[in-house]
């Protein structure tokens, strides 16, 4: 079976990443539209004519499930597509209710971290109505750390910098979790480490949509084969001059995905 993931960039390779440790058998199609990245400064139109390209593209090699491994992108266009394409597809949400579950009980508030449109859009605020009735989660806009991915910047005195700079309005001792509302993010788990004065917990959207995506399936994961994964990236059709840039992304999330 073939499963479609598509990101902005390279942010979506945690959702794949993921995807690929509990579903080890499928074929992933994993398209990267660096050609529009960052998506969280565009406007919703531009979004949407984003993410059909995308769909269009990934059906086309042949994909039976998409996954819409970026949070800004589903905020904007998931409904809008669903009905119009033949195969199922499963977009993310900041994982706010889950921060909240697990974490409540330590007495502090959860911090959101996300891209500006995600931000600003109705889909995260209608989660807020729905699952934060006791006003524990803040939200912060942090666009260029989606910039700084993109360049292979995760850890450097630029990117403690700027976490101090946006994060300063806050009291970050107040905090005990912190939501990941972006698929970039999860390069970023040591500096945010840093700039936390105490232990934070990280939670992201990964895992509920893997586990959305075996629930949508339009048959049972396989249980034989290898599983293999094809990369294509906007404007340059088969991945093939930036393998090495490939792998050092997903040895970085190899090295941090599991600090919780």
């Amino acid at each position: 079976m073939k499963i479609g993931i598509f990101d902005s960039g390279i942010g979506g390779l945690s959702v794949l990443h993921l995807a690929m440790k509990m579903m080890p058998c499928e074929e992933f199609l994993y398209y990267a539209d660096e050609s529009h990245v960052p998506y969280g400064e565009k406007t919703e139109e531009e979004i949407l004519r984003y993410v059909k390209e995308n769909l269009d593209f990934l059906v086309s090699k042949g994909a039976e499930a998409i996954v819409i491994a970026c949070n800004t992108a589903t905020s904007v266009a998931t409904k809008e597509f669903r009905s119009r394409f033949p195969v199922p597809i499963v977009g993310m949400e900041p994982a706010v209710k889950k921060a909240l579950e697990l974490y409540r009980d330590e007495e502090k508030r959860i911090l959101v971290a996300a891209t500006p449109v995600t931000i600003a859009g109705d889909k995260l605020h209608d989660l807020l109505e729905r699952v934060d009735r006791g006003h524990e989660a803040d939200l912060v806009s942090l666009p260029w750390l989606v910039r700084f991915a993109e360049k292979g910047e995760f850890s450097s005195r630029e990117v403690d910098d700027y976490l101090k700079e946006e994060l300063g309005a806050f009291d970050l001792a107040e905090y005990s979790a912190l939501v990941l509302g972006c698929t970039h993010f999860n390069y970023f788990k040591e500096r945010f480490r840093h700039v936390f004065p105490n232990p934070v917990h990280f939670v992201d959207g990964n895992e509920g949509t893997v586990r959305q995506l075996l629930r949508v399936l339009p048959g049972k994961p396989g249980t034989v084969g290898d599983g293999k994964v094809s990369y294509y990236f906007s404007g340059r059709g088969a991945y093939v001059d930036e393998k090495e840039r490939l792998a050092y992304c997903l040895k970085q999330l190899e090295r941090v995905y599991y600090i919780q």
